[in-house]
């Protein structure tokens, strides 16, 4: 089969677009035939190898698995022993280690059925980025109506979705994007917009009760600044913070002062569960949120895809197409 494959660590010229053999599923995975597969900045750490301390679970010189990519949706081509969830023919979307590929395994566990309402192309920009949303506004970063939020990178994969969902829980949303996003980004409901090469969130006219930071690239004290003296802060995004540690280090300085605050700072390191891809079937289904698709690419220009979401800042995901 046709896959988008890397030996060391590096940039986009590390990829090729390879013919190797398709995988096997274990038992508690199925074989899935990739109709679309979803881009996100989570493949160019992996890619890069960076920070450096996550080689430890990814592999010191090079990836453990030489494909990219984790969202998919396809259609179900063998199943594993013991996975009763899924039959060959079901259409699923979820995240398997390798979509970038004609073929990729996932666990059933990280899979569920297609949205009726959706392409393949919308479902696959929707697994890690929607899942990363939804656990971000909940439990006490859930908003309430009236409350003030601001999302910190709102034109991107997860900033998309986030601005959605605050809306449908009744707040009044701030995005944060860079210039000619701010008709994109109100189109998605939000009410005001920070151009944050023109502005910066601390500009004393309010402080928000959640801050969602997908973008991981402004020191803690600033983010404390927007914050309500009873706000939450919820850091999802770790682009900043050296070629070591990468964002861990403001997430750590987060937890360590966030018991003698009256704010609360948390961070997250989203995981793609069944139930969690049933949410977003539901929301997708009702309308509640849409994904917002920047370029589609074929397999073949997959390199060129991932060199745009290095480069391009899309505006929403980038999905390539077997």
């Amino acid at each position: 089969m046709k896959a988008i494959a890397q030996g060391p660590y590096g940039t986009a010229d590390v990829l090729e677009l390879r013919d190797i053999d398709r995988p096997v599923p274990h038992d508690n995975e199925v074989l899935v035939q990739v109709r679309a597969a979803g881009v996100d900045p989570s493949v160019l750490h992996l890619m890069t190898g960076k920070p450096y301390i996550a080689r430890l679970a990814w592999g010191l010189r090079k990836p453990k698995n030489p494909v990219r990519g984790w969202d998919v949706a396809g259609v179900v081509e063998t199943v594993g022993a013991k996975v009763a969830r899924f039959k060959p023919g079901d259409e699923v979307f979820g995240s398997g280690d390798g979509s970038l590929a004609e073929y990729t395994c996932a666990r059933a566990d990280k899979l569920a059925p297609r949205p009726g309402n959706l392409t393949f192309e919308q479902a696959a920009a929707l697994p890690v980025s929607g899942v990363t949303a939804c656990q971000a506004l909940s439990g006490k970063a859930r908003p309430t109506p009236e409350q003030k939020v601001l999302v910190i990178g709102a034109s991107g994969g997860i900033g998309t979705y986030a601005v959605q969902l605050a809306v449908s829980y009744g707040a009044e949303v701030t995005a944060v994007c860079g210039p000619g996003r701010a008709d994109f980004v109100r189109a998605l409901g939000a009410t005001d917009v920070i151009d944050y090469t023109r502005q910066e969130i601390t500009d004393g006219k309010h402080l928000f009760d959640i801050i969602l930071d997908a973008a991981g690239n402004r020191p803690l004290s600033l983010l404390r600044r927007a914050l309500a003296p009873k706000g939450v802060l919820v850091m999802a995004g770790g682009e900043g913070g050296g070629d070591w540690v990468g964002g861990l280090g403001r997430q750590l300085r987060g937890y360590a002062l966030s018991p003698f605050l009256g704010q609360t700072l948390s961070s997250l390191i989203a995981t793609v569960r069944h139930k969690d891809l049933l949410t977003l079937k539901r929301l997708a289904e009702a309308g509640t949120i849409t994904p917002a698709i920047d370029r589609t690419y074929p397999l073949s220009e997959a390199v060129a895809a991932i060199k745009h979401l290095e480069t391009g800042h899309p505006r929403g995901k980038i999905v390539v197409t077997p």
